[in-house]
């Protein structure tokens, strides 16, 4: 179980119990991490990429999930009863769940997903490839209606000695009227398009000497939100540029993120057109964490 105590709210971020099946398998019960696409992230940065901030990155919901993996083969299957409040009328959560408000009065509901991944030597690296999927829906809070939620990736790592290099194809849908719906998390509902592409291309290099750190890792990620539908939407993009820094139970971030049209940088929300949204934004981050 994990607590997480934040400026102006508190939320839980993980808390499930596992039963070890065999030496390759488990089941989890709890809130725990949606297996969706590249695992644990489709990035390197604080920031994550562009699929955090969708739902489908580094998500935390309720449910059961079956896992089994090797050296070459790695399966998750789980069932999930909806976010890990059951509600969407709490804004102040760590992961992006869709949110109700007056004009997107929706919350999430039951959901499948399906996970695959193949390891195997390529380029003198390793490289595992994959793909997702998952089918669920959200309920209409003032109709009691449901409707269709799905989502599928295509994702890709290769590592070869100190380098990473992390590609990834994603694309949601919500099947509601119009071409929006709410989101929330760190107490602010927003809006996104109610289907997109997010594609995602993400470098990374482990210095050999770090000198006084134990480790030191630079990157660049690279993500986007390419919507589906008519006016009113448009594409967002993001970037972070970093490293960070490892040293005994210190682990510092410190990345210049840049985005376009994109929520935290200037934009109304992701893959929301908005007057003067068109501009590139950006701001210096330093976050320094101790973890005992």
């Amino acid at each position: 179980m994990q607590y997480r105590w934040y400026d102006g709210f508190d939320a839980v971020h993980h808390a499930y119990a596992g039963w070890s099946l065999d030496d390759d398998s488990d089941i989890r019960v709890g809130v725990q991490q949606v297996p969706f696409g590249l695992l644990p992230y489709a990035s390197q940065s604080f920031w994550f990429g562009s699929g955090y901030y969708l739902g489908i990155e580094d998500d935390y919901d309720l449910g059961l999930v079956w896992q089994r993996g090797d050296a070459r083969h790695q399966w998750h299957a789980g069932v999930f009863a909806g976010d890990e409040y059951g509600t969407g009328g709490r804004p102040g959560r760590y992961s992006f769940d869709v949110a109700t408000t007056a004009a997107h009065p929706y919350r999430e509901r039951e959901r499948i997903n399906l996970r695959y991944q193949h390891v195997r030597d390529v380029a003198g690296g390793e490289m595992a490839l994959g793909a997702s999927l998952f089918s669920g829906r959200i309920e209409d809070r003032g109709s009691g209606g449901h409707h269709g939620h799905q989502g599928a990736a295509l994702h890709g790592q290769w590592r070869h000695d100190a380098w990473t290099v992390q590609a990834q194809w994603a694309r949601y849908r919500y099947d509601v009227p119009g071409d929006r719906v709410s989101l929330s998390a760190f107490l602010f509902p927003f809006d996104i398009a109610a289907e997109a592409d997010v594609p995602s291309l993400n470098v990374a290099y482990a210095v050999p000497r770090s000198g006084w750190f134990d480790g030191i890792t630079c990157y660049n990620n690279l993500s986007t939100t390419q919507p589906t539908g008519g006016a009113g939407l448009k594409p967002s993009w993001q970037n972070v540029t970093g490293c960070s820094f490892a040293k005994d139970r210190m682990f510092t971030y410190v990345d210049w993120i840049a985005g376009r049209n994109m929520w935290f940088v200037g934009g109304p929300g992701v893959g929301i057109e908005a007057p003067g949204s068109e501009r590139w934004r950006s701001r210096l981050n330093i976050n320094v964490g101790f973890y005992f």
